[in-house]
Formats: structure tokens, C-alpha cells, sequence
């Protein structure tokens, strides 16, 4: 039976180094050669997708978690934040002196002075996702977020979302209360240890851009299979047939998953492409 199969990208298809290990590219490139669909979906935008994912031969991108799905070169589905909320946004972030960045499929547009207030957040960030304090002491803000734009236009009408670093978790509750017509979600920590937030269209999510995609290539939800390690993935891994936790998830992803598999980097996409039947 020809399978689908959906792929978070940070922690499941690359690590947190952002290096893609070569048993996943042979995982894949074998599984579309056995006539399966292989897709990434993740929170990532188009523009935060490096040259070397798309060599690896994937049909297509679920991206900025949902907003916007592309199937072989043709873009399906992209909802992305009218320029009116996506002004305001800016100002009202401007306004409470919080460093930002617009997401967008052409780049992700940094406020004035992020890159040295997020120096030291994405440090914290990468040291919960498993890293060594040595490893990131001279770790850039680039090469966290690819595709960072300085000094370009802020005032934009084609952002699929924009995340801002939090000074204290009101920043986030009092988004919430700023755009209430817009979906405010945090990152980078549980609860209160958020380090960012961010404003985005509601409704907007990975299974939603699945089921638009499945009904667009006529196949049913039973073929659906899902790799994930962080809660944002958990939707998606409960939409699909067969939810694949990597080793290094969180907790909340690997006690629903129906299948867990080893760490990111000890070849844990390849066992479990292998385990599954895909290869």
C-alpha cells in the first residue's frame, strides 16, 4: 500500500546542529523510490528551508506549521497574515521594546535589534534541546534561524507569522489579548519557560494542511504516517495513522506515540522507515 509520509524537520529529519544524517537521506530517496510520498512539515517557512533538504528529493513542504503546503513545485494552500494585522503586530511589539522576526517564504525579517538580544535566548534554546554549553559558545543567531534578513522591510504583507522574544510570559499573555482574532502560541520552554511567542492566522495547523493535501491527491488517512519529537507535533501525530516519536522527543510525545524510535542522530529515521515496511 502506498504510504505518505510526514516529516518534522528540527530534531527528526536534521539534528540540532541542523545536519541531515546520511541513513535519512537513504531512507527517503529509498521509501519514493518504493512509491511512497515523503513531505517535511514543521514550523520552519519556506525560506528557513536550506538548499540541502530539497537535494535529498522530498515531493513537497508543509510549512510555518500549516500556513503553507506545496505538493511537487505547486503551492495548495497559503494563509499568511493580512498586512493590516501584520503592521499592527510590528507596532506593538516596537512599542513594548520586544525584539522580533517577521516569518515569511522569502526570508524571516529581523527587527532592528534581535540578533544580539537573541544571541543569548538561542543559547538557552539549544542547551534544553540536548546541547553542550562548549558546543554553543560561539553559536550565531544564523545559523539557528537560516534565512535571517537584516535591515529589511518590516511593514510586510506577505508574513505567515511573527515570533518575538519574551521578556516575561505576559508578553505572551498580553499578545493574547492584543489580537485575540489571531493565534498566539510560545516556543522554546513549557509554560512559563517560554522564550518566544508568536502571532500567527487561527485555525491554522499540520494536520489541517494534511487533510487538504490528502484530498488533493485522493488518498485516505489510513496511508498517513508521522515523525515528530516536540508537543507542536503531537496534532499531527494523532491526525496520521502511525505517530513515530524520535528518541530524543519530549515527554508529552513519546507516551502518545504509537511507535518510538531512537534519537535523531542514531539513525532513528532510517530503523523506523526500516521497521515500518517503507524500504
Amino acid at each position: 500500500m502506498q504510504k505518505i509520509i510526514f516529516l518534522d524537520v528540527d530534531g527528526t529529519l536534521v539534528d540540532y546542529e541542523n545536519k541531515i544524517p546520511e541513513s535519512a537521506i537513504t531512507a527517503i530517496q529509498q521509501a519514493r523510490k518504493n512509491g511512497h510520498f515523503v513531505y517535511m512539515c514543521t514550523g520552519r517557512s519556506r525560506a528557513e528551508i536550506q538548499p540541502e533538504l530539497w537535494a535529498i528529493g522530498l515531493d513537497g513542504l508543509i510549512g510555518g506549521n500549516g500556513a503553507y503546503l506545496e505538493h511537487q513545485g505547486q503551492v495548495l494552500l497559503h494563509q499568511s497574515l493580512s498586512a493590516a494585522d501584520s503592521h499592527a503586530i510590528v507596532d506593538w511589539l516596537e512599542e513594548r521594546g520586544l525584539e522580533f522576526y517577521l516569518e515569511s517564504n522569502n526570508g524571516l525579517f529581523a527587527s532592528r535589534g534581535f540578533v544580539e538580544k537573541a544571541k543569548p535566548v538561542l543559547q538557552t534554546y539549544m542547551l534544553r534541546k540536548g546541547q553542550v554549553a562548549e558546543e554553543i559558545e560561539h553559536l550565531e543567531v544564523t545559523e539557528v534561524l537560516h534565512g535571517l534578513v537584516l535591515d529589511g522591510e518590516l511593514y510586510r504583507d506577505d508574513v505567515n507569522k511573527i515570533s518575538f522574544i519574551l521578556d516575561t510570559y505576559q508578553d505572551h499573555l498580553d499578545s493574547k489579548l492584543a489580537f485575540p482574532h489571531l493565534k498566539a502560541g510560545t516556543w522554546g520552554g513549557r509554560g512559563e519557560t517560554a522564550l518566544f511567542g508568536d502571532l500567527g492566522v487561527t485555525n491554522i495547523t499540520k494536520d489541517y494542511a494534511i487533510d487538504i493535501l490528502l484530498k488533493h491527491l485522493n488518498l485516505s488517512q489510513e496511508a498517513t504516517i508521522a515523525f515528530g519529537d516536540a508537543k507542536v507535533d503531537i496534532p499531527m501525530l494523532e491526525y496520521c495513522a502511525i505517530g513515530v516519536a524520535m528518541g530524543n522527543g519530549g515527554p508529552e510525545i513519546l507516551a502518545m506515540a504509537d511507535v518510538v524510535t531512537d534519537d535523531v542522530n542514531q539513525d532513528g529515521l532510517y530503523k523506523a522507515f526500516d521497521k515500518l515496511g517503507l524500504l
